[in-house]
C-alpha cells in the first residue's frame, strides 16, 4: 500500500491519537497507551517482551506481567476491531512474533515518519542552496507538532528517551529553519522568535549564534554582543565553561565589523546530524 492508504494513523508528536479509517481508535488505559506509543515508534520492527516490560514496570514487573501484556495487546486488537467493524482485518495491523509485537509497516503510517520525510528534505534543499524550499520543508514539519512529543502518555524509562529524542530532533528542524530564513535575509522579522527561544534555552549556542546575526543585521550591534555575554554567564555558572570557539570567532566578527556577516545563514556553533528514522534514533539510544 502507498504512504497515503495506509489505513492506521498514529500520532506521537503530541497528545497520542490513533485514528483508523478516519475513525478514532480508543486507547484509555494508561499502560495500555504506553504500549500503543512504544509500538508506533518501531512500525514495521518487533518490540520484543523484555522492552515492553522494561517501559511498563522498570526493573520491578509482577509474578503476573506475561498475562498482563498479553491483556493489553488483545484490548488493543478489541480497539483497532471496533473502530473498523466492518474489517476483518482489523486486527492483525498488531502482529505476534516469536519475541514479541509489531504494527505492520503497511497498515501504519505515523507524524514521526512524516516529520522526519520533511527534514530530510529540508537538509537537501539546504545543502543544494535553495533556502526558500528548505525553509519551507522544515516549516512543515514543525507544523507536525501539537505540544511535547506524547504530552499525554505516562512514561517509563524507555518512552523517555525516545521522547527525548524526538524533542531534539524537532529543536534541530527549528534550527535549520532559522539558518534558512537567515539566509533568505529574514532577519528584522526573526528577532521577536529568537529573542524567546534563548530566553527558554539560555545556554543554547546555536539559538545565540542566530540571535546574534539577526540583531548584527538588523543595526543592533550592542544587543547583539549583550546576547553572546548572557550566553557566557550562563555556561560560566552552570557548566564552568566558556562558548565553543565558533561562537567566539562570531562574536570577534562582530566587534571587527566583519562584512561576511551581511549576508548568507548565521556561522552556527554546532551543527546537528540529519533526521533519523525513529528506530535507528531508539538503537543508539539504547546503545
Amino acid at each position: 500500500m502507498t504512504v497515503d492508504h495506509r489505513p492506521l494513523s498514529i500520532g506521537l508528536l503530541g497528545p497520542l491519537s490513533l485514528r483508523l479509517n478516519q475513525t478514532p481508535v480508543t486507547t484509555s488505559a494508561p499502560k495500555q497507551r504506553q504500549v500503543v506509543a512504544l509500538l508506533a515508534l518501531h512500525v514495521g520492527q518487533v518490540v520484543t517482551g523484555p522492552m515492553l516490560v522494561e517501559e511498563l514496570w522498570g526493573d520491578r514487573p509482577p509474578r503476573s506481567y506475561a498475562t498482563t501484556l498479553q491483556t493489553y495487546i488483545l484490548q488493543l486488537r478489541n480497539a483497532l476491531a471496533a473502530a473498523d467493524s466492518g474489517n476483518p482485518g482489523a486486527r492483525q495491523i498488531l502482529s505476534t512474533s516469536h519475541y514479541g509485537y509489531l504494527l505492520e509497516e503497511d497498515a501504519c503510517q505515523t507524524d514521526v515518519e512524516v516529520f522526519d520525510r520533511h527534514v530530510l528534505a529540508g537538509r537537501a534543499a539546504a545543502e543544494a542552496g535553495d533556502h526558500r524550499r528548505a525553509s519551507e520543508e522544515f516549516t512543515r514539519a514543525l507544523q507536525l507538532w501539537r505540544g511535547p512529543a506524547l504530552v499525554d502518555v505516562k512514561m517509563g524509562r524507555v518512552l523517555e528517551i525516545e521522547a527525548a529524542s524526538l524533542e531534539e530532533g524537532r529543536l534541530g528542524a527549528l534550527e535549520r529553519r532559522v539558518e534558512a530564513d537567515l539566509a533568505l535575509g529574514r532577519h528584522a522579522d526573526l528577532l521577536g522568535e529568537l529573542t524567546r527561544l534563548t530566553a527558554k534555552n539560555p545556554m543554547n549556542e546555536n539559538l545565540c549564534a542566530f540571535l546574534m546575526t539577526a540583531l548584527y543585521r538588523t543595526g543592533h550591534v550592542s544587543r547583539s554582543l549583550q546576547a553572546f555575554h548572557r550566553l557566557r554567564s550562563a555556561l560560566n555558572q552552570e557548566l564552568g565553561i566558556e562558548p565553543c570557539p565558533r561562537l567566539q570567532r562570531l562574536q570577534a566578527a562582530i566587534l571587527s565589523g566583519d562584512p561576511v556577516l551581511e549576508c548568507g545563514p548565521a556561522p552556527a556553533a554546532a551543527p546537528r546530524g540529519p533526521a533519523e528514522p525513529p528506530g535507528v534514533r531508539t538503537e543508539r539510544a539504547h546503545s
